[in-house]
């Protein structure tokens, strides 16, 4: 089976200030929702059935912030007892001590409310973790339904990388920012006004200057964020094409050694490595900047309140250990704002990840099954009447007539484009016809299951696939509840069993992802005995000894011949040698057939394909 080739590309998540692509840029917009709000509306319909451990999310993550920003304030107040204690001893007062017992009383206040905060926030983070997890399971499980209800001219119109990336990628965006962006957002949020409304009981005056100091620092790095969101795209850009042309060198590099592409291979990776290099480097520095310029206002802001602070205290307007809670209720206050503009970034990505996902369970499905007819056993008489169809509004196929009497072998042939295989997909029912009707046994294929029908067909392909298994558990695909002995019996008839005996674990062998730590033709061989063990009563094979040699070929066209016994096969050939036997051949042009007949009736009538009969021997002759 082809593999799709992935686009590498570092999405996700913004990294921390110059940690790596969207470091430093908090507020620098990722790919955003063509619909926002309904796709964000429809994604929190899959969060309703869990309302209830969200609320008490909620609850768990507004008292774990509450119990935490308590802290400073106690904090203070401890402080402010030491220094009452300690001045009035340097300054001479009569009986003065340092109370340690209402400090030791504050402290294990302070101790015990930052332990209830943690115990909250684990809460909290291990329901969200369940309801995350969860709620992407359901996803996936959506997503999974759909995919074995869509047609397949869903999948030969798309990249299979397209809608592999929704299926992992996207959900795994989706769970990820549920389970730690959506409780970071609540904490933020929480931690903002809480913070702001200690800062208030302590100051008000105070709480103006660290507040006016936000919109400062935004008006300054917003032109640098604007500079650096162009360097960002530009090296996310680079970075896919860099890990593109990687995975085709190294995937093709028997072919670039072959044609000796290696220099010119090595060039290319040169120049877009630089591209990278640079939009990389101008990224990363115009980023790095910001932070540097936000501690920079932060501290002007922080000597200020000092500044003002320190007059208070000598107006004896506020205490000394209120100065300290509010300095460190001002550091607090810093992370949440950055924490939820960079949330509202993660968001944006989120919610295109969901739309994109929707949009694969909003495609249109296999027309509804209405089943009022049953196969419970084929015989295998096959019959096109008056059959059309077309991909597009052109047909493709026109007027087709065919009849096909139970344990026929029929050979399919034609040049490239005149609709051999389009007839073997309508016959599995994987496109619907515009208009006649295919019989099996009398019976009308659109009548039936999908499932009924499939299973009264083996298939052999041209392109063989197989997953990554042993070589037994590859063959078992045929049959559900296969026996070790049929496996056997059925490598044994496709003659494959001595060579997979010959390998070092034998039927045990694992087969890579692309299954090549064995030949094509072994490949070709497998798949074969899967058919076999299948035992269908009607088989296709399309081209399926094209990729062995001719040895391998002589013994599989005996294994096909003992297979076909008593059962209709339906031969997709080029080679015109290998279907001479077969009891009606289909000579098909421009999706119609144009002849039928035998081998030698079709010789006979000197017509088209007597022509595609010739030719191809006169060339091996003049070869």
């Amino acid at each position: 089976m082809s593999k799709q080739t992935k686009s590498h590309t570092q999405g996700g998540r913004p990294m921390g200030p110059g940690g790596g692509p969207g470091g430093g840029n908090m507020m620098m917009g990722g790919q955003k929702a063509k619909n926002f709000k309904g796709t964000l509306k429809r994604l929190l319909t899959y969060l309703k059935p869990r309302r209830n451990q969200l609320i008490a999310v909620v609850i768990a993550a507004i008292l774990s912030t509450v119990f935490s920003i308590v802290g400073p304030k106690i904090m203070g107040n401890a402080i402010t007892e030491l220094f009452t204690g300690a001045y009035a001893k340097m300054t001479g007062v009569p009986g003065a001590t340092i109370d340690f017992t209402a400090i030791g009383r504050l402290l294990l206040l302070l101790t015990a409310l930052y332990v209830i905060s943690s115990l909250f926030s684990y809460i909290q983070q291990y329901i969200m973790s369940s309801v995350a997890q969860k709620t992407v399971y359901d996803l996936r499980e959506e997503v999974n339904n759909k995919l074995e209800k869509l047609p397949l001219k869903y999948y030969d119109g798309r990249p299979n990388g397209e809608t592999l990336s929704r299926v992992t990628n996207d959900i795994d965006t989706i769970g990820s920012t549920l389970q730690q962006s959506l409780t970071q957002f609540i904490t933020s949020v929480v931690t903002i006004v809480g913070i702001i409304v200690m800062m208030l009981t302590i100051s008000p005056i105070l709480t103006l200057i660290s507040i006016v100091s936000l919109p400062l620092s935004m008006f300054v790095i917003q032109p640098i964020l604007k500079r650096s969101q162009k360097h960002f795209a530009d090296q996310q850009r680079t970075l896919g094409q860099l890990n593109g042309h990687i995975e085709e060198m190294y995937t093709g590099h028997q072919v670039v050694k072959v044609f000796g592409h290696e220099k010119k291979a090595v060039a290319e990776f040169d120049e877009v490595n630089e591209k990278l290099y640079d939009a990389g480097r101008r990224a990363q520095f115009i980023s790095g900047i910001i932070m540097p310029m936000m501690s920079f206002i932060g501290n002007l802001s922080y000597v200020v309140i000092s500044v003002v602070g320190g007059l208070l205290v000598t107006q004896r307007a506020i205490s000394i250990g209120d100065i300290q809670a509010f300095i460190t209720y001002t550091r607090q206050f810093t992370q949440p704002v950055m924490q939820t503009a960079n949330i509202a970034n993660i968001i944006q990505s989120t919610v295109a990840a969901a739309e994109r996902v929707f949009e694969l369970l909003d495609e249109t499905e296999e027309e509804r099954e209405v089943t009022t007819e049953h196969l419970s056993s084929a015989e295998g008489a096959v019959t096109f009447e008056q059959v059309d169809f077309g991909y597009g509004e052109e047909l493709l196929i026109e007027n087709m007539n065919i009849n096909v009497l139970p344990g026929q072998t029929v050979a399919i042939v034609g040049p490239t484009g005149a609709g051999k295989t389009t007839l073997i997909n309508l016959l599995m029912r994987f496109y619907e016809l515009n208009d006649g009707k295919i019989m099996i046994d009398g019976h009308d294929t659109r009548k039936m299951s999908r499932t009924d029908l499939r299973t009264t067909f083996g298939m052999v392909l041209q392109d063989t696939w197989l997953f990554n298994g042993t070589i037994k558990d590859n063959i078992a695909f045929g049959k559900d509840g296969a026996t070790d002995e049929e496996i056997f019996d059925a490598a044994k008839t496709a003659r494959a069993d001595h060579f997979i005996r010959t390998l070092p674990d034998g039927y045990d062998t694992i087969l890579n992802e692309e299954a090549s730590n064995i030949s094509q033709g072994q490949k070709q061989l497998i798949t074969i005995a899967r058919a076999i063990l299948a035992n269908p009563p009607i088989m296709i094979l399309d081209e399926a000894t094209s990729s062995v040699d001719t040895r391998t070929e002589l013994l599989i066209q005996q294994a096909m011949n003992r297979l076909m016994e008593g059962r209709t096969s339906f031969v997709i050939a080029h080679r015109l040698s290998t279907i001479r036997d077969a009891d009606l051949i289909l000579v098909m042009n421009q999706g119609k057939v144009i002849e039928q007949g035998t081998h030698i009736e079709l010789i006979e009538e000197n017509g088209f394909y007597a022509d595609l009969y010739n030719s191809q021997f006169s060339t091996k002759t003049a070869i």
